[in-house]
This record gives C-alpha cells, sequence and structure tokens, in this order.
C-alpha cells in the first residue's frame, strides 16, 4: 500500500491520523511572547495609563476606585472627587457621606469610600502625606494590593512592574505564557519571559489589545495583527469585515475611556459624566 492510507477489513482505505502537533518548548515559547510584545508595540505605540491622574495621589485614588467598573466610569467621577479633596489631608477629614455620594457611580462605593479614608489617613499619618514609591509600603495601605501598587509604581514613579487586572491574565492565558490563575503566580511567571524594563509597557500593550481587539466573548481574530502569532485564533470572529466591526474605542473609530488623553492619542477623548464635551 501507499503512504496514503491502511486497508480495513472492508477494503476500503482510511487516512491516517494526523499526528498531534509537538508540544511547543519553553524557548519557542519565549521567543514567540516577546515577537507578541514587539508586534504590540508597533501596534499600540501610544498605549499609557487609561485612568486620568495628575500625580500619585490621584493615581492611587483612580486606580483603587477602578474595581468593579470602567476606567471611563472612574475617569468620569475623579473631576468633582479631586477638586474636593485634592490631597490626602483633604480626603483624610472628609465626611464618609459625601465621599460615598462623589463616587457613587463606580459602584461599591461604601467600600471604596472606607479604603480611601483609610488609605488618606495613613497617608497623612504614617508618610507625611505623600505617597510611598516602594511597593512594600503600598501595600499596607488599606484598599491596595499588588496589582495597585504596580500600577502606582510604574506609572507615577518609573518603578518597572507587571499589574496582572481580568484583561492581563486573559490574555497571557490564552498566548499560553501561563496556564496560572492565581494573579501573583501570572506576574511571576510573566516576569520571567521579559527583562524588567518591558515589564510596566508590556502591560499597557496587552491591556490595550485586550480592549480594543482579543475581547473576553467574541475576540476580534480577523482583525488581529498578531493572529499568525497566536495559538487560540479562531476561537472568535475570523471573517475579516465582521471582525472589523467588533473593534472598541480608536480601533472601531470611537471615544477612548480617558477624559484627558495623552497629546499622541490617535482616538477621540471621552465625554465627561452627562456626555457634554468638556470645556477647553
Amino acid at each position: 500500500m501507499s503512504g496514503r492510507g491502511e486497508a480495513t477489513p472492508q477494503g476500503k482505505v482510511s487516512a491516517k491520523k494526523p499526528k498531534p502537533a509537538k508540544p511547543e518548548s519553553r524557548l519557542a515559547m519565549v521567543r514567540r511572547a516577546r515577537r507578541i510584545n514587539r508586534e504590540l508595540a508597533e501596534i499600540y505605540p501610544y498605549a499609557h495609563p487609561e485612568l486620568d491622574f495628575r500625580n500619585p495621589f490621584e493615581l492611587l485614588v483612580a486606580t483603587v476606585l477602578s474595581a468593579q467598573t470602567t476606567d471611563l466610569r472612574v475617569n468620569q467621577t475623579t473631576p468633582a472627587l479631586f477638586a474636593a479633596y485634592p490631597t490626602p489631608e483633604d480626603m483624610a477629614a472628609a465626611a464618609p457621606e459625601h465621599l460615598e455620594e462623589l463616587i457613587r457611580p463606580t459602584g461599591f462605593f461604601r467600600m471604596k469610600a472606607k479604603s480611601l479614608l483609610g488609605l488618606s489617613q495613613a497617608l497623612r499619618d504614617n508618610f507625611g502625606g505623600e505617597v510611598p514609591g516602594r511597593l512594600e509600603d503600598l501595600v499596607t495601605l488599606p484598599g491596595v494590593g499588588r496589582k495597585t501598587a504596580n500600577v502606582v509604581l510604574g506609572n507615577a514613579f518609573g518603578v518597572p512592574g507587571i499589574t496582572v487586572d481580568t484583561h492581563f491574565g486573559r490574555l497571557v492565558r490564552r498566548w499560553k505564557w501561563t496556564d496560572q490563575q492565581d494573579p501573583e503566580k501570572v506576574e511571576a511567571e510573566i516576569c520571567a519571559i521579559f527583562p524588567k524594563s518591558e515589564w510596566t509597557m508590556l502591560s499597557h500593550r496587552v491591556v490595550f489589545h485586550g480592549r480594543r481587539i482579543c475581547h473576553s466573548q467574541r475576540p476580534a481574530c480577523g482583525a488581529c495583527p498578531i493572529a499568525p502569532l497566536c495559538p487560540a485564533y479562531g476561537e472568535g470572529e475570523t471573517d475579516p469585515e465582521k471582525a472589523r466591526k467588533l473593534l472598541k474605542y480608536e480601533k472601531g473609530g470611537q471615544p477612548g475611556q480617558r477624559l484627558t488623553p495623552p497629546p499622541d492619542y490617535p482616538g477621540l477623548p471621552a465625554l465627561p459624566l452627562g456626555g457634554a464635551p468638556a470645556p477647553s
């Protein structure tokens, strides 16, 4: 018989089963992961933190508020909050009821208000009213864990860190960089793949891609520039025209999440609460 198949008892020829794909070696995975990072850097050269902030305290507060809501909703809420309480000392002295009302749009406002009061009081009493620039100090603040601390360190102090939010964890598992579920274990495994200098920007690029193209339920596979490198290609819409309709934010021609995006952002600023354009 030729190599096309094997004879069955009935004299028919059945195709041979294809050999299972060879498991990807760690070296191959690392090379693929670093290539994805390089590709994402070209796709999103403007990647940035999507929370509006002007100083470390504002970023810390905004990050705490971002739990269980969108960055857009936080950005629409914080202008009034920071107008009322611009410093840790001001917020530490806030009436809980007033603070709760200001942050109500972000959800879980009572729990978040308690965290904001606690961290502001700790900053006032233990750190001279300044946000500390060390992870071991930041995580002592009420409501602040490693994820929040890494956001603040990477974007307010220039200290490299991996931020494992929902989008980041979902994509790195989809790309087979890790199979861990625990955020700290994910952080450790991804840190081992990339040089430290890439950690902060890698976090932004992956989150940007997860929000714009590689969605949780319907990834836009047919419009994804890194599709050839993705082991999960085909989980989403592969038709290019249909996939393009799934794109979000600036990739889909819609406003982003920041009311005050950086100058190189190619999309539209988000609207404040109520939808009226922000004053120029």
